[in-house]
């Protein structure tokens, strides 16, 4: 099993250390990265990933590695704090440069057969909102199932958190870990997925973004192929 491990902060607090326990328990490949240090680009918002494609983006080639890792990997572990309810800046900012890759546009084969984790951590509440910032992107990527651990843990470091709840943790991380490990990994679509994909490939049919309509005529899809189907 490949993991990619992406952080949404350079230092190695709660977060951190629950998204590593959940890897280890996994026990596979794990290619990890932190955010803003291995990829810390704003999208300019410039529509070239849109309307030209992905590699006119000015910051195509640092992001290439982690584009890489993501695409070999079987199962991703996103992690985020809390910040005001949601997910770092440096998270956002990274998701912000795969918007070409939701469904609506040109969605990665591969997504349709990972699993996901994401996780976020508070001292006190918001770990809803900050996993559902980084669940949105993952299910417009097409990844069918995604699964999340948030956790109030009423400290500020992980030296801080009680025995009590790093029971909890270890609990919960089991439970997932076994998940994990039992799928199956085959080609599958969650419902909204599969009502995006039917829309847009009416869209394309017709031509509506040059860019987005060669590629999914390449891959067939305009007519009977479909990703998660073999």
């Amino acid at each position: 099993m490949k993991i990619a491990l992406i952080n949404g902060q350079n230092h190695k607090g709660s977060t951190y250390h629950i998204g590593k326990m959940l890897a280890d328990k996994l026990g596979g490949e794990v290619t990890e990265f932190f955010l803003p240090r291995d990829f810390g680009e704003f999208c300019c918002g410039c529509t070239n990933c849109f309307m030209k494609g992905e590699e006119k983006c000015p910051h195509y080639e640092k992001l290439e590695p982690i584009t890489k890792a993501v695409d070999e990997a079987d199962v991703l572990i996103l992690t985020s704090p809390v910040y005001v309810y949601h997910c770092t800046g440096s998270m956002k900012a990274w998701l912000d440069h795969y918007g070409w890759r939701w469904i609506v546009h040109r969605p990665e084969e591969k997504m349709f057969s990972k699993r996901a984790v994401v996780i976020s951590t508070a001292a006190g509440a918001g770990m809803n909102s900050t996993n559902k910032d980084m669940a949105d992107s993952l299910s417009f990527w097409g990844v069918p199932k995604i699964y999340k651990i948030g956790f109030g843990i009423h400290a500020t470091s992980w030296s801080m958190v009680s025995d009590k709840m790093l029971a909890k943790i270890r609990k919960k991380t089991d439970s997932i870990a076994a998940k994990l490990k039992s799928d199956s990994f085959e080609p599958k679509v969650s419902l909204k997925g599969r009502m995006y994909f039917t829309i847009f490939h009416f869209a394309n049919k017709k031509g509506w973004n040059p860019a987005d309509s060669a590629y999914w005529k390449a891959k067939g899809w305009t007519e009977n192929k479909r990703p998660w189907k073999k």
